[in-house]
């Protein structure tokens, strides 16, 4: 699949900055407000940005992987929690509806038969990856296919007005995938880049490392980009990329979480390398491997607060902050209207 995204400009740098400088404050002074406020004006590529009906889309997948062992809860939770979802009483719940953020629940590859529900959308490509343990986890077709049902998602949102999404997920053993697709993406050893999970102790970690470890001797070094996201992946990793995509070539601010989400973004950035451009990194999860993708990337996060939940959550918490940076750039007063003095 290709995706045409364009970097984003600086043509009205000048002109933002002159305006955030302006505001009747000390330069400076709102700190990373003010440099979300310069990037989303950047994105939208005006300066006095909107943000427009915020959604949260949760994918969620299963994961042959932990056949390996690599997960301290079995995989029917993954089943469990979207029902939970469903239900309204997941954390992403919570934070998605104090702040007013749609929500959208997915069954990218989930390893059960859900009955149908208003709030589920069924997308799913299969029940659940093969173990790449011993074999590519998906085909290169259910790779591409992940990732075109993920971008026909964001463009049905972008077509009702949505111009900030965020992502989420659900998926028992996905912390393994994650960590095998940013080893084998940036070539960090497996030690590295994995962490506890949903609670594994040393022991686990170790193990799990020990897996992918394995798996990346098994398959070499020489995949390309596609290969890798099918060879480790997860579909809801997959469908997560293919939305990212998707949302920076319609030109969309993307909200990212935490350690699974931004593995979907690394493999986005490993298919088209201005995705980032329209990225705002909610948070530094406390998953071992989130701070070493960060500096991967490159990319500043908001909070750190020490989640380590995914379903979004932190994209969720982080909206009010980038809301703020919108309005302040939008309604605070100027030194000239406020009849202030500025600094000589």
């Amino acid at each position: 699949m290709n995706f045409d995204i364009k970097a984003v400009g600086n043509t009205l740098d000048e002109k933002i900055l002159y305006k955030i400088n302006n505001k009747t404050k000390p330069p400076g002074s709102l700190g990373k407000l003010e440099k979300i406020a310069l990037q989303i004006g950047k994105i939208q590529q005006t300066e006095s940005p909107k943000l427009i009906n915020p959604c949260i889309m949760v994918f969620a997948g299963d994961h042959g992987v932990v056949e390996e062992g690599v997960s301290p809860f079995p995989q029917e939770v993954t089943h469990q929690m979207v029902l939970n979802f469903l239900n309204g009483g997941a954390a992403i719940n919570v934070f998605a509806g104090q702040n007013s953020i749609s929500l959208q629940i997915i069954d990218a590859g989930v390893n059960f038969d859900f009955t149908e529900h208003p709030a589920l959308n069924n997308q799913k490509v299969a029940k659940g990856t093969r173990n790449f343990a011993k074999e590519p986890a998906m085909s290169i077709d259910q790779c591409n296919e992940a990732l075109q049902r993920g971008a026909d998602l964001v463009s049905e949102k972008y077509k009702e007005g949505t111009n900030i999404i965020g992502f989420g997920e659900m998926g028992i053993g996905n912390t393994t995938a994650a960590s095998a697709l940013f080893s084998a993406y940036s070539g960090l050893e497996p030690a590295k880049t994995s962490g506890r999970g949903t609670g594994l102790d040393e022991d686990g970690v170790s193990h799990k490392a020990e897996v992918i470890q394995k798996a990346i001797n098994k398959y070499g070094n020489n995949l390309s980009a596609i290969e890798i996201l099918a060879t480790y992946g997860g579909y809801e990793i997959a469908m997560t990329t293919g939305a990212m995509l998707k949302a920076a070539e319609l030109g969309m601010c993307i909200l990212v979480d935490g350690f699974i989400i931004t593995s979907a973004l690394i493999a986005a950035q490993a298919l088209s390398k201005h995705v980032v451009d329209y990225c705002i990194f909610s948070h530094q999860s406390n998953e071992q491997g989130h701070r070493l993708m960060l500096e991967y990337l490159d990319a500043e996060p908001i909070m750190q607060l020490d989640l380590r939940l995914g379903e979004g959550t932190g994209a969720a918490i982080a909206y009010p902050v980038v809301k703020s940076a919108v309005n302040f750039l939008n309604e605070m007063a100027s030194f000239d209207d406020a009849k202030v003095s500025n600094k000589e």
